[in-house]
């Protein structure tokens, strides 16, 4: 007979694939017999109902201890998908390979062009971009964490192949190439200076051509990514943007603070986006109707997904957001006048329809 102690693991770790089990939602459709994939990833795909000719793509890199579906639950890039018109490619990690399933952002032979993850990854997007007729010009990636050191080594290895990236408490290309050393650099130590990291930037790839935008996340109270880390990524890339140390703008959004480094022709090369008082993970706003906080998910009141879509081109015009964004104070304290109201039978049947996943 077992021990009570063993039965009780075994328990728990049934209820841990249970919860994992339920965590994928039926729209995300698995990707694949998309090649060699020598970096053993699994992938998942969403794509909406109403596809557009030539839709953009963009590529979305979870964080430690996620799932795919799990992420874009709380960071509601499916969703927005299925509004806007475009195509989300969510690359997974398994336990094989890591058993806290985190991207290997820093192993030399995951993160060098044509190996490992990074290649199982660019695979997966040709795929994509094979059997949905995904237009190569508006190609994105976008990380969190472990993710987000993965999205910079997309960015760095492959720069021709993306527009645009978002990195979200990420960290910078080539300083780490073991565990000791990615921990060391997830605390802010021994990170490289400018030249250093630009040159390690460059020699990624032979690439000649425009370089993809760079919109950098962090929050000021991450205890898991130093603050060091996001300066770091901004000094990385501001050589071959061609952009000096000192920004071009400096605004608020959502109450946060935006720094912005400009191109020659004026545009936003670089953007960082610094959360005051948040710790480790995504900034997400679910008030906007689609998405949801969880752990690493965090409602701070500003989206990383829809601010992200929006500078990449992604957001339709003429579509209505799911819900109207109130004011952060009236949404913490006092409800709306909407919410009071009862619902109409018609409005009940949408509302338990949306809950079995039935309706959208």
């Amino acid at each position: 007979m077992r021990s009570l102690s063993d039965t009780l693991e075994r328990l728990a770790r049934l209820k841990s694939l249970g919860r994992e089990h339920t965590d994928t939602p039926s729209h995300l459709e698995e990707l694949s017999s998309f090649g060699s994939n020598p970096g053993a990833l699994a992938g998942r795909v969403y794509v909406p109902s109403l596809l557009p000719k030539n839709p953009a793509l963009v590529v979305v890199l979870h964080g430690c201890t996620q799932t795919a579906s799990g992420y874009d639950h709380g960071a509601g890039w499916s969703k927005l998908a299925e509004r806007h018109g475009f195509v989300v490619l969510l690359p997974e990690q398994v336990r094989a390979n890591n058993g806290n399933l985190c991207f290997n952002w820093f192993l030399p032979g995951d993160t060098r062009r044509g190996q490992g993850e990074a290649h199982s990854i660019r695979q997966m997007i040709d795929a994509a971009v094979s059997r949905h007729g995904i237009d190569t010009s508006r190609i994105h990636v976008s990380g969190l964490s472990a993710g987000g050191g993965m999205a910079n080594v997309m960015l760095a290895t492959y720069p021709e192949i993306f527009a645009g990236g978002a990195i979200i408490a990420g960290l910078p290309y080539g300083v780490a190439a073991t565990v000791p050393e990615a921990f060391d650099r997830m605390r802010g130590h021994g990170l490289p200076p400018p030249s250093a990291l630009q040159s390690r930037l460059r020699a990624a790839s032979t690439h000649q051509g425009p370089w993809p935008t760079i919109s950098v996340w962090q929050g000021t109270q991450d205890n898991t990514v130093a603050e060091a880390n996001a300066q770091a990524i901004v000094d990385q890339w501001r050589a071959v943007h061609n952009v000096g140390s000192r920004p071009d703008l400096k605004e608020k959004v959502d109450g946060q603070s935006k720094t912005v480094w400009k191109d020659d022709r004026g545009r936003p090369a670089i953007e960082y986006y610094s959360i005051a008082g948040m710790g480790h993970g995504t900034p997400v706003d679910p008030a906007l109707g689609y998405e949801n906080a969880a752990p690493y998910l965090l409602d701070v009141g500003i989206s990383s997904t829809l601010h992200s879509a929006k500078s990449w081109g992604l957001l339709r015009e003429g579509v209505e957001p799911l819900q109207a964004k109130s004011d952060g104070a009236q949404r913490a304290s006092v409800p709306s006048q909407k919410a009071k109201e009862p619902e109409g039978i018609q409005q009940i049947i949408e509302n338990a329809l949306r809950m079995a996943g039935l309706m959208r």
